[in-house]
């Protein structure tokens, strides 16, 4: 079976897409699989540039098809921020999820319910060698919702922004949602659909 590289070192994530490729002939490996530590700096001006730039970075080490993501949370009463810098937004080292989500509420206080529009967006890179040549696919996409006005009891460790994304089509925050109900709504269920033929072509690489 062809091995595919998640390059992630969240483990609800590498959970996610494995639950969203189990029909896929692929096995998902990690970076720690790998006993790859390396990480580069993600200096991209966009998430497909950031997921372009690991893509490519943990290809070089590994030299097995990879799929890297970048994401995050656009507040469009924040000018679309945090944005890229979603994860460093408070400082340069990664945040505590708690202070990014109580952040996020924090600079949305008095700000009306039609002006709470956000988005959980998420850009994917896949990267591979056919033998020949180098391959590259790129796919982007968004989870649309608002800010709610208080964070959810329960933050899933890597996800803080879950806890703020109220989803009005059914009443619920995005981490009220089990495994199974939040990968059929994530961002990430439209990339893998985006990126399901490469996938495949991958798969049948012997």
């Amino acid at each position: 079976m062809k091995r595919l590289l998640i390059a992630t070192t969240n483990p609800a994530k590498l959970a996610e897409y494995r639950l969203l490729m189990r029909d896929l002939p692929l096995e998902l490996v990690s970076l720690a699989d790998l006993n790859i530590s390396e990480s580069p700096e993600e200096s991209g001006e966009t998430f497909a540039a950031n997921a372009s730039l690991k893509a490519r970075f943990y290809f070089e080490r590994s030299r097995v098809p990879v799929l890297a993501d970048d994401g995050g949370l656009e507040v469009d009463a924040l000018g679309g921020a945090p944005g890229v810098r979603s994860h460093r937004w408070l400082g340069e080292a990664a945040s505590d999820d708690r202070a990014l989500a109580n952040e996020v509420v924090h600079r949305l206080e008095g700000i009306p319910p039609d002006r709470r529009t956000a988005r959980l967006k998420a850009a994917a890179a896949l990267v591979w060698n056919d033998g020949v040549d180098l391959h590259e696919r790129i796919a982007s996409a968004a989870l649309e919702g608002v800010i709610a006005s208080h964070v959810y009891d329960r933050i899933e460790p890597g996800f803080p922004y879950r806890a703020v994304l109220f989803l009005p089509g059914i009443d619920k925050y995005l981490a009220q949602l089990n495994e199974e109900q939040a990968a059929a709504l994530s961002q990430r269920h439209s990339l893998i659909d985006q990126l399901r033929p490469a996938l495949a072509e991958i798969a049948r690489l012997l």
